[in-house]
């Protein structure tokens, strides 16, 4: 498995930006997907975009898109999301998964990644 590490979550006002960084150590990420999931209290865990980090291309769920930006730096071994124009109900606890060996397509189930990162909370306050 691969090791996964947040970074960058904490309290901003509504409009503002983050960063979020996903740090892995351990197996390669050759060949996998990496994915930005989030989880507000009592809801499920909602995907928010994913980056294939061979070829660096994209994918974004409904509430990512026009305000999210996923990338990654292979020599850093890390992942980002930069979120822009942060609305109240983004509020959540952000996780980075990596997808099992191979996949070759976005995957947006939980199900579909083996390694999870603890999360890291992002409040944003009205």
């Amino acid at each position: 498995q691969v090791q996964l590490a947040e970074y960058g979550g904490g309290l901003v006002e509504a409009g503002g930006s983050l960063r979020l960084s996903c740090a892995a150590s351990g197996r390669t990420l050759y060949n996998r997907v990496v994915g930005w999931f989030r989880q507000a209290p009592g809801k499920e865990r909602e995907f928010v975009a994913a980056i294939s980090w061979g070829a660096g291309s994209n994918y974004y769920g409904d509430s990512a898109k026009g305000r999210f930006t996923i990338s990654r730096d292979t020599a850093k071994n890390t992942v980002y999301l930069v979120m822009d124009s942060l609305r109240p109900e983004d509020t959540a606890v952000y996780y980075c998964a990596a997808s099992r060996r191979d996949t070759t397509y976005f995957p947006t189930r939980n199900s579909a990644y083996d390694s999870w990162g603890q999360g890291t909370q992002v409040t944003v306050s009205s």
